[in-house]
């Protein structure tokens, strides 16, 4: 499985929730501390976590756990350039990256299983999980594609890369919401975890 990595997005500011979302309570851990475990269950070890904002808070919160660190300092330009620090930092022998956004504790193995087994099974080199039709995380990309996302517009972010290689994309219907749902604000932080 050392062809396959998973990366972590977990370098915002999480301006919304006026607070570091990942640090806050989830199912009697984190919420970075859940998503890096349900990584583990499809990825093992092969796990980059890409730091930026409150990155020693974080990373003490995870720090027991067998991952590598990457820290975007440019977390501020926005969400591809952490991407970018995640793809640049991965080993060589990587073969495809599953991106997964750190405030996204909800998303089961069974979600990320889906996409490596169609990714195996078909000769795509992006493959995105969906929802009733909607695109959601964590996505699939092969490593050949990093110079094409370095170039990617920030506004676009990795929607342009996708579009730019339509033919290269395989959709996957997943049946599980959860892939859709992120914790971006205090109103969705309580109807996930019930706590306000």
């Amino acid at each position: 499985m050392s062809d396959v990595w998973a990366i972590i997005l977990a370098a915002g500011a999480s301006t919304r929730m006026h607070t570091q979302k990942l640090l806050l309570p989830f199912n009697n851990k984190t919420i970075i501390e859940t998503v890096v475990e349900n990584a583990f269950s499809s990825v093992n070890t092969n796990i980059m976590v890409v730091l930026g904002s409150h990155k020693n808070e974080i990373r003490e919160q995870i720090n027991k756990l067998p991952v590598k660190y990457c820290v975007n300092k440019n977390y501020m330009d926005g969400m591809l350039s952490s991407v970018i620090c995640g793809f640049r930092a991965l080993p060589k022998e990587a073969t495809a990256a599953l991106v997964f956004l750190g405030d996204q504790p909800q998303i089961p193995a069974r979600a990320t299983n889906l996409v490596i087994d169609a990714w195996r099974k078909n000769n795509k080199g992006i493959v995105i999980p969906t929802f009733e039709g909607k695109r959601g995380h964590p996505s699939l990309i092969e490593t050949k594609y990093l110079v094409e996302i370095e170039n990617l517009d920030p506004e676009k972010g990795l929607r342009g890369l996708s579009q730019k290689f339509k033919e290269d994309v395989l959709e996957v219907e997943s049946n599980i919401p959860e892939i859709l749902r992120d914790i971006d604000t205090p109103e969705e932080y309580r109807i996930e975890t019930g706590k306000i």
